[in-house]
Order: C-alpha cells, then sequence, then structure tokens
C-alpha cells in the first residue's frame, strides 16, 4: 500500500503529513488541498499579515464592532469557551503582554513596568465582545490585541484532518512543528501511531528522563514547554509562556504539559493552560471531555524530575 509524504512551511513552522493509502494520487491530491487549507488559514488568522481578519480586527476593534467572517467568530467563540474552561489562563488577548516581553517576533528582553502595568489592562476576553446576531467583535479598551499563536497550529490541523476525511483518507500523521501532531486512523503495520515524547533540553545534564509513548488513535497530541523562546537577564532566564493573570513569564511548575484528545484545537490550547495551571487543574478540565489524557513533566525534590500521567499510567521518576 502506497505511502506518501508531504510538507509545507506555514505559521512559522514545518507541517509535515504522511499519507496512506491504496492511490497516491488520491493521496497527493487530498494532502495538497489540506496543506493549502492551512495556507488559507494563516493568510485569516496571522497578526502578522496585515490583510488578515484578525490584523483588521487589531486594527480597528477599539474604535467600533467588526465584522467578521463566520468561521472566525466561531474560533473566537470557542476562543472565549476555552478561556472560561481554564479560569482564564488561555487567553487570545495575550499580544500585549507578549509585545512587552519581546516575544512577538523579537529575542525577549525585561519590560519597562510602567508599560507592563499599561498592557495588563488590555488583556482579558471579558473585554472583547462578540455579537454572533451582527457577526462582529468589539474591544473595550484601547490597546488590545487578539494573537491565535497558542491556537492556530492545532486549529489548522484539524481542519486539514477534515480535508483528509472528506476525501475518503483514513490513514495519516500530521504534525504541526513541534506543537501538535494528529494520527488519522491507524498506521499499515495496525496499532495506533506511536509518538515518542522528548525530554525538556534543559535536563540534558541530569539523568536520562524516561519519557513516554504517547499512542494515537484518531487523536491529537499537543505539547507545551516552558524552555522555547527565552532571554536570560539578572542571572534568572525568563521563558515565552506568559500567565495572563500575573503578567509575567511562568516560572514554576511543570516544565512541560502534553493534552491528549480527538480535537487538535482543544489540545493545542489546553497544553499552554495545563502548564500555566499545574496538575491540580486537571481533573477540572477534563470532566468536560471524557477520554482527555495529559502527561506533565515537573520538578520534584533535590533537583529530580517526575513524569506523571492523568488518564493513563503514571511513569517513574528521573
Amino acid at each position: 500500500m502506497p505511502t506518501v509524504t508531504l510538507a509545507r512551511h506555514a505559521m512559522a513552522t514545518r507541517f509535515e503529513f504522511v499519507l496512506q493509502g491504496d492511490d497516491p494520487v488520491t493521496l497527493r491530491a487530498a494532502g495538497e488541498e489540506a496543506l493549502a487549507e492551512i495556507e488559507r488559514l494563516e493568510a485569516q488568522l496571522s497578526l502578522f499579515v496585515p490583510t488578515s481578519e484578525i490584523a483588521h480586527v487589531n486594527a480597528r476593534a477599539a474604535k467600533g464592532p467588526v465584522r467578521v467572517s463566520a468561521e472566525v467568530l466561531a474560533l473566537l467563540q470557542r476562543a472565549a469557551r476555552l478561556h472560561q474552561e481554564t479560569d482564564g489562563v488561555f487567553d487570545i488577548t495575550i499580544a500585549p503582554l507578549l509585545g512587552c516581553w519581546g516575544f512577538l517576533g523579537g529575542p525577549g528582553h525585561l519590560p519597562d513596568k510602567a508599560r507592563l502595568a499599561e498592557a495588563r489592562e488590555c488583556v482579558g476576553m471579558d473585554k472583547v465582545h462578540l455579537d454572533p446576531d451582527r457577526r462582529t467583535v468589539r474591544f473595550l479598551r484601547d490597546g488590545m490585541m487578539l494573537d491565535l499563536g497558542a491556537i492556530g497550529k492545532g486549529y489548522a490541523i484539524e481542519r486539514a484532518v477534515e480535508i483528509l476525511r472528506e476525501a475518503g483518507i483514513q490513514r495519516a500523521l500530521l504534525h504541526g512543528g513541534t506543537s501538535t501532531v494528529y494520527g488519522l486512523g491507524e498506521p499499515l503495520e495496525g496499532g495506533p501511531w506511536k509518538i515518542g515524547l522528548r525530554a525538556p533540553p534543559c535536563l540534558s545534564a541530569a539523568p536520562p528522563l524516561e519519557m513516554p509513548v504517547i499512542r494515537l488513535r484518531n487523536e491529537a497530541l499537543s505539547v507545551s514547554a516552558r524552555w522555547g523562546e527565552s532571554f536570560e537577564a539578572g542571572g534568572q532566564t525568563y521563558g515565552h509562556v506568559l500567565d495572563p493573570r500575573t503578567g509575567r513569564p511562568v516560572a514554576h511548575g511543570p516544565v512541560l504539559a502534553a493534552i491528549i484528545a480527538p480535537s487538535a484545537t482543544d489540545t493545542d490550547a489546553l497544553s499552554t493552560a495545563l502548564l500555566v495551571l499545574g496538575h491540580s487543574a486537571f481533573q477540572p478540565v477534563a470532566a468536560r471531555r471524557p477520554g482527555l489524557r495529559a502527561v506533565l513533566v515537573t520538578e520534584a525534590s533535590q533537583g529530580r524530575f517526575i513524569v506523571t500521567g492523568s488518564g493513563q499510567e503514571a511513569f517513574p521518576a528521573c
């Protein structure tokens, strides 16, 4: 049975597809259509694309209601629900804070205290009014910005999977950078798709950390970690994952959070939230989504780290 692989750069990352089926022509055509959809979504959702709907909203919604497509409104409503479910930790209005810390396309830097205080006043989904009847978005405060970076790749993967399914593709592995992967059906050799989690680079000097292999069958896996974009100042490392409640980078709790669930949109958003909230927040979130699974890497004591799972077996400490 043929296997077709495709790849494309979009959303500041590399999307890679492995498609399996009887007809390589059908596989390639469906894969190309799915990749084209990801490019379309980038043009629609990226705040860095001046002609995107999100850039249009960011430029005008503080002055009055801005009409958006039904698709964008539905995604914003979904983000608002995730905001509520995570006690405000998942927040697509976090862009002003990212800008203060230099993480909007920059290397990062310590913020000016006055500017940071001002930015914090511009963050919060309670300051975004979504009108489903008029299909509009309005900011209740000047200086607000939407950033779908913590949900966009997952949503793009989810839409790509829908296109593959509509084309009759039953076996595929879709990967969006190092953040989200989706296993459609089963690989040719049978059983679920197997994805190995990598130990955090920040622990490379420690004894090898035993990491689990995640098994996916019509499920997505998203991973968020504190060691991504970062900078050092005054002997301290500041990462790009911010807690919107404090306006500061996350400095305690898990160093890695992974979520496994049927929806790639949900896993993308919830992995970020769980990294901020920690293990205790998993059960309230999982209660709304039967079958949700999680893996966290947290510091135990004396420089030791432990890998734990929720909704599956626990893993040994190292």
